[in-house]
């Protein structure tokens, strides 16, 4: 695989180019592409997953002096959650690059994404290995602080029960409710079907391993029903 492409694109080129393979590397990869030497990226990405929660928690505690500590962490949450740095991997095109098995290549979807956000968090501490805390910074800025303006003007940092109970109650003055629909399986792996209700009118369902689960899909998916 050629990274040079890549590391174009990022603005860096590496010092040891086995760092940037491996953080594109999944375990699975290595099952069916065995060499003396070669790691996959699961070591790199704790160590970028700690990079990346120093640089935001640093960066958000600069920019909103005057938030309390609350804020401040579900900010974080909402700017290093899955969903938005396999974002940010798919914007650089790092699902090109990806050493995988034939069979994790052919996942899609959330698979993919986790997959995606864990070799992004990797490429952080490769960045942070090869050339240290001031260039994995650079990266994580150019990657991720513009996003904070509309994580906190459109309240993107909270979960989806919590928005859709405070749009509700501002535009129609009401508090929404759940309700379990269906439940199915035995009882080590239940899955519940949960409807989400704006007084007696169900908006939308959700499904999930736990209650919990089912109503954030379910809060979801309302959120995207009345446009809100």
């Amino acid at each position: 695989m050629d990274f040079k492409t890549f590391e174009t694109r990022i603005g860096y080129s590496f010092k040891n180019g086995n760092l940037l393979e491996q953080a594109f590397t999944h375990r699975s990869y290595l099952n069916e592409n065995r060499a003396p030497g070669r790691e996959h990226n699961e070591r790199l990405e704790f160590l970028g997953d700690a990079v990346l929660e120093l640089v935001v928690t640093e960066f958000l505690y600069g920019k909103y002096p005057d938030k309390p500590e609350g804020d401040l962490t579900s900010y974080r949450a909402a700017l290093v959650n899955t969903v938005s740095i396999s974002d940010a991997a798919t914007k650089l095109g790092m699902n090109e690059y990806l050493l995988l098995s034939r069979g994790e290549a052919r996942d899609t979807g959330r698979a993919r994404a986790i997959i995606l956000a864990n070799a992004f968090e990797a490429l952080i501490g490769a960045l942070y290995l090869d050339d240290g805390y001031e260039e994995a910074k650079k990266f994580i800025a150019a990657q991720l602080f513009h996003k904070t303006d509309e994580v906190v003007a459109k309240g993107l940092w909270q979960d989806s029960k919590s928005r859709f109970q405070e749009i509700a109650q501002e535009k129609e003055g009401i508090t929404p409710s759940y309700d379990v629909v269906s439940q199915t399986g035995p009882d080590h792996d239940k899955n519940f079907l949960v409807g989400v209700y704006i007084g007696s009118t169900r908006i939308a369902t959700g499904e999930g391993r736990s209650k919990q689960e089912a109503e954030q899909k379910a809060a979801e998916k309302a959120l995207a029903t009345k446009r809100w």
